[in-house]
């Protein structure tokens, strides 16, 4: 390569390089909160699988209204403070590697455990929703041909994922995480001027109060004007934004840590406001003036930032610390994310068949499926397969031939379904 041709590939590679004077060191806390984060959704969807009113794909025979207002604790910040953390991650990256490097790692982390969960994990989840529906009358082994059929019209009445009848379902946060990762990349060079490290550096200079409430408002204008997951995919976007703007700034973490107490007090106010505002006004809108339900829906996101600046403030105080544990765990966290979902549903379905109450059943649910997420990592990181699949770093070294294949196929694999994702 020519030094003029050199030269203009550094330029534009340090366009996408944040300023690497301001690199913190690691932060064992973020990793922390992120396995909390992850661990929460086994909690959570085994709630799903009990509350009233709250769509999934299958429910037992216990279901509970008040389970949703215990619930609601969580639901604002639960999904947003991982879209956080994704966003200050991808700023650690691009710090290390080039833009092609990080393009590459991507989609080989994200679409191959994607394109794996679609087609073998996912998929007795849709068994046991077609199954409880009395859509489907036949055995897994059956339904599983015709799934990979992809002429067959058993399917017709269930939505499409990323090909006709072939959802995402939980994974969907998978296929958006690599969408945004590649439009925060296109966008780092201009995240990273003088121009928006200014303004965020003033903002973060305001009182904490300004800061939530600024935090909120982009939140609370697509609660307004977007619909069903809409709604969900630009607050997500926009909490990864977020987090790729105050993941190194000091003094955003000394104040949230300093401010973790009144943080915490004023978490819990939001959330008495908005169980109070679910069950009077969201669970019985007639006859309810439309700027009630506004109220009611700028708290929520409130409290949404409210629960991300609470969980950063302890977590940075109390969690800022590598641990053995911890390194467990943070191998842990992708499998358990990937398998947690089926697990529940296709225990919880079996359960709730033998009528065992509404306090044995659920302590079931959430126990086998833990124990199944913990057997089944276990395995899977003793077969380097497995941990590719799951998006885990491969432990041995091949022959060069064999990488080879194994790198074509993962090319065509990563092309078909990234194009079928973008287009």
């Amino acid at each position: 390569m020519s030094p003029l041709k050199s030269k203009f590939r550094d330029t534009i590679q340090q366009l996408f390089v944040p300023d690497v004077t301001e690199l913190p060191p690691r932060r064992h806390d973020l990793d922390w909160l992120r396995v909390l984060a992850f661990g929460l959704l086994i909690l959570f969807h085994s709630g799903m699988f009990y509350v009233e009113n709250w769509g999934f794909h299958a429910k037992s025979q216990y279901r509970s209204e008040t389970l949703e207002s215990v619930m609601l604790l969580i639901q604002p910040w639960r999904m947003a403070i991982l879209w956080v953390i994704a966003g200050i991650a991808i700023k650690f990256i691009l710090a290390k590697i080039t833009a092609a490097r990080f393009i590459y790692q991507r989609s080989l982390r994200i679409l191959i455990p994607l394109l794996f969960g679609i087609l073998v994990v996912v998929p007795p989840q849709l068994y046991v929703e077609m199954t409880q529906n009395n859509d489907l009358s036949m055995d897994f082994w059956t339904f599983m041909q015709e799934f990979y059929n992809p002429n067959t019209q058993v399917f017709d009445k269930y939505s499409s994922g990323i090909w006709p009848h072939v959802d995402v379902n939980h994974l969907w946060f998978l296929r958006s995480l690599w969408k945004y990762s590649l439009v925060i990349l296109l966008l780092a060079p201009l995240l990273n001027t003088t121009l928006v490290t200014r303004a965020t550096n003033w903002l973060m200079n305001r009182h904490i109060t300004v800061i939530v409430l600024t935090f909120s408002l982009p939140l609370f204008t697509f609660s307004l004007t977007l619909e069903g997951d809409d709604t969900r995919y630009a607050v997500g976007f926009t909490c990864m934004l977020y987090g790729y703007l105050i993941g190194w700034h000091a003094n955003f973490w000394h104040r949230v840590t300093a401010l973790r107490i009144p943080l915490l007090i004023t978490l819990i106010a939001c959330a008495s406001i908005v169980i109070t505002f679910y069950n009077m006004v969201w669970l019985n809108p007639e006859g309810k003036p439309e700027w009630i339900s506004a109220i009611g829906l700028m708290i929520y996101n409130i409290m949404r930032i409210t629960g991300i600046f609470c969980a950063f403030g302890f977590g940075y105080h109390y969690l800022n610390k590598p641990s053995a544990r911890l390194n467990y765990l943070n191998e842990a966290v992708y499998p358990f994310y990937m398998l947690h979902q089926t697990l529940i549903i296709v225990i919880g379905y079996h359960l709730t068949a033998h009528s065992l109450g509404p306090i044995v059943e659920p302590t079931l649910v959430i126990f086998l499926t833990t124990i199944g997420c913990f057997a089944l990592f276990e395995l899977i990181k003793r077969i380097d397969v497995l941990r590719f699949l799951f998006g885990l770093k491969m432990k041995k070294r091949y022959r060069k031939s064999i990488t080879f294949i194994g790198r074509f196929i993962s090319a065509v694999a990563m092309l078909v379904i990234g194009l079928e994702i973008i287009f």
